[in-house]
């Protein structure tokens, strides 16, 4: 990687310059007239840049230039060129990394209680927990995708109201009316865990099946009660002194661990809370080998965070060992208007019906484009053109193009690889440009995995594919005498590859023809 491989350049010569470890980052230039690569190190540690860069030397770069205190640096030609060699090498393995090692991470997301159909929130989740899954799989994590079913308690009484048709009822829906056909049960309990199983199985892993996730683990609630889990692990937070009686109810001492307030883990009826669950199933995680854990949750649980947090400390181990990505809303948008949502009232759109209107890589792509902490816009209108304004299409059919290309070529692998040791003759404007966009995808994923910013994924194909076609206008791929430029075709089937490498980590087909 280009990137890594700058940094300790840069690391090498500040420590024999100065004998100092220097903290060094190093971005990508907006402007290619900064480089491909640029360091404020000089900056950070107080020293003369020009110093820096006159310390470094290395093949791998073409100059090294001093601007504003920033040192940019230039990939030379033979490096760029020796790169699209690389990635026809290792094909489909291209964009990993190891900075995983094997880690055990645990990724839950949707999550959603099995109390009605799986809406555009609950896609959202479910899009980004599993393309964050993917990106980490290639940065060589173990991931276990978790779905955790909300199969007891208050919310499934609230169903279970709801399908007796009583005056404590809070579901409405078509789905309501068909369990009520379904159901001869009087009791509100066992009516709502009847149709929360009907749910589960017949409405929310069919969906989940459709969006194309497959969860390694199906956590159930109930089996925490079962195992007497939840039992245990109050009577480790009671051995700690973590725990006390107060007015009927059992406290939890969340504020030793920075909570505003202390919570109820045991009401004073005796029912127990969510948190009392959510303190043993994280004790359950941790036991299972899991060194980090990941939380997708719904915008209404950002106050959830900090007992979270406390839990984990209590039990012995480190926050930071837990991540919880916050989904903000996502509004549909058709004909310009806000299409209304409330699975209460009834009134909403099922991930399924937009998996009908638009397709599954047309939601994915849109789902994908925006960051989870910032609120989400459909475009129904835009999601269903076959145009090149819509970014999904523009992607796959530079994808569709470029095999179309290969094909007309009628050019044959063994013949190709012959011609590898020519790739120096890649060396216009626009074919470097497209190299140097293939050789981002292992920074993407690098970056992607530690910080879980996915909107990178669906940005960098769109950036690679208006390279592609910019190199289409400008570099004639097949002679007018009907012969291929094999090195233009070598460059072509590493962004073939790339691409597929790109679209696969989203969940997204990769078509030949559109």
């Amino acid at each position: 990687m280009a990137r890594k491989d700058i940094k300790k350049l840069i690391e090498k010569a500040v420590k024999e310059l100065y004998k100092i470890d220097a903290e060094v980052k190093i971005d990508r230039p907006q402007d290619l007239a900064f480089g491909d690569y640029s360091t404020n190190v000089a900056m950070t540690i107080k020293k003369n840049p020009q110093e820096i860069a006159n310390a470094i030397k290395s093949g791998l770069l073409e100059k090294i230039e001093v601007k504003n205190g920033f040192v940019n640096f230039f990939l030379s030609k033979e490096y760029l060129q020796n790169q699209v060699r690389e990635i026809l090498k290792q094909k489909e393995s291209f964009g990993e990394i190891e900075t995983g090692k094997g880690k055990k991470i645990n990724d839950e997301f949707i999550s959603a209680n099995p109390t009605g159909p799986l809406t555009l929130g609950n896609g959202r989740g479910g899009f980004c927990g599993d393309v964050l899954a993917n990106i980490l799989e290639k940065a060589s994590f173990k991931v276990v995708r978790e779905y955790y079913i909300n199969d007891t308690g208050e919310q499934i009484r609230k169903l279970g109201h709801s399908v007796l048709g009583d005056e404590e009822a809070v579901y409405k829906g078509a789905y309501i009316e068909e369990l009520r056909k379904k159901i001869k049960i009087d009791n509100p309990e066992k009516a709502g865990e009847k149709a929360a199983k009907i749910i589960l199985e017949e409405m929310i892993k069919p969906a989940i099946k459709k969006i194309g996730i497959k969860f390694d683990v199906w956590f159930s609630e109930k089996s925490l009660h079962e195992k007497k889990q939840i039992e245990k692990a109050l009577e480790f937070l009671k051995a700690k002194s973590l725990s006390y009686e107060k007015e009927g109810a059992l406290w939890f001492k969340t504020t030793n661990f920075g909570d505003d307030k202390d919570r109820v883990l045991i009401k004073a009826d005796g029912e127990t809370t969510y948190l009392a669950s959510d303190v043993a199933y994280l004790k359950n995680k941790f036991e299972r080998g899991f060194e980090k854990l990941i939380f997708f949750w719904g915008a209404d649980h950002y106050g959830y965070i900090a007992r979270i947090k406390a839990a984990t400390e209590a039990l012995g181990y480190k926050k930071e060992q837990i991540d919880i990505i916050i989904e903000q809303l996502v509004r549909l948008i058709e004909n310009g208007k806000e299409v209304k949502m409330s699975k209460r009232s009834g009134i909403y759109v099922t991930i399924d019906e937009l998996i009908g209107e638009v397709g599954l890589d047309a939601a994915r792509f849109f789902f994908l484009t925006r960051g989870a902490d910032s609120h989400l816009n459909f475009d129904l209108n835009l999601a269903k053109e076959k145009t090149e304004k819509n970014p999904v299409y523009y992607v796959q059919y530079a994808h569709a193009r470029i095999c179309s290309i290969i094909k007309k070529s009628k050019i044959k692998n063994q013949k190709l690889k012959s011609e590898y040791e020519d790739l120096k003759l890649l060396n216009h404007a626009s074919e470097l440009n497209l190299i140097k966009q293939l050789i981002r995808l292992p920074e993407i994923v690098e970056d992607t995995a530690e910080d879980y910013q996915i909107q990178r994924l669906p940005q960098y194909s769109i950036d690679l594919a208006t390279a592609f076609h910019v190199f289409y206008r400008d570099c004639r791929v097949i002679n007018e005498d009907g012969n291929s430029n094999n090195q233009r075709i070598a460059l072509l089937l590493a962004t073939k590859t790339v691409l597929e490498n790109t679209l696969k980590l989203m969940g997204i087909s990769a078509p030949e023809k559109m």
